[in-house]
């Protein structure tokens, strides 16, 4: 049964002369498994919803500075006539990028996480309702900049984006695996850097198929637009299907 307690207390003392550390370890534990149940739990509710309504949601997840809201700026423009669209930002601080996104005229919801490095299935189970989603929509959702924490929250997603620029190394599939091992598409922006760069597109993708073979990579410069239609005619088909 699904409990919606996100109210776990992270402060747990125990004072024992043997095996406390063991003890507090096992403690730790509990709680991540219990918060991420949870999480889960929430997610699954999340997914039914999106089926119900036939709404294709996509986290999309990077590093910060990756270039994700000029992707989704750009991804919007050339989607918007055809798609109805909504955007769910996650940042810790500032509306800068719902203030962007909202200017391509579409529903735009900033969610503040302070100091939290992701956002959580709870997060989006609230935003989705102030936003009153339209059937048959496409919802982004713009997770917080970072490799690590995201990777393990289920947000009730389709697909999982991740990106990866072609300014921070080719061996940044390496150094964070996880991240992508769980998603299914792949986007490497900037690529309009790489001459002035010592960067290896070939290399990167290489790395990106020896964590996970099975993603599906775009190359793209969302600032030029290259590739960009490639991306939108995958977005386009995907929805479909």
């Amino acid at each position: 049964m699904c409990t919606e307690d996100n109210n776990h207390s992270h402060h747990h003392h125990h004072h024992h002369d043997d095996g406390s550390h063991d003890h507090t370890h096992e403690k730790v534990i509990e709680i991540k498994k219990d918060i991420l149940s949870s999480n889960q739990c929430l997610a699954e509710r999340n997914r039914g919803y999106f089926d119900a309504k036939n709404i294709f949601a996509i986290n999309i997840v990077s590093s910060p500075g990756s270039g994700k809201t000029t992707i989704l700026e750009q991804t919007i423009e050339r989607l918007k006539r055809i798609i109805p669209i909504a955007v769910i930002e996650g940042d810790q601080q500032t509306s800068n990028d719902a203030d962007r996104i909202s200017k391509t005229g579409v529903p735009a919801i900033q969610i503040n996480t302070q100091n939290g490095c992701h956002l959580e299935a709870s997060m989006i189970q609230n935003a989705v309702k102030e936003l009153g989603l339209k059937d048959s929509s496409l919802l982004f959702i713009e997770n917080v900049g970072n490799l690590v924490c995201p990777a393990v929250f289920d947000l009730g997603e389709e697909i999982r984006v991740v990106v990866v620029s072609v300014t921070e190394g080719d061996d940044k599939p390496l150094k964070y695996p996880y991240m992508f091992q769980s998603a299914q598409v792949c986007i490497i922006n900037k690529i309009d850097l790489a001459p002035y760069l010592k960067s290896d597109i070939t290399l990167l993708k290489e790395n990106i198929l020896k964590v996970n073979h099975h993603l599906r990579i775009f190359e793209i410069s969302a600032e030029d637009g290259t590739g960009m239609d490639k991306w939108c005619d995958y977005l386009k088909t995907y929805r479909s299907e």
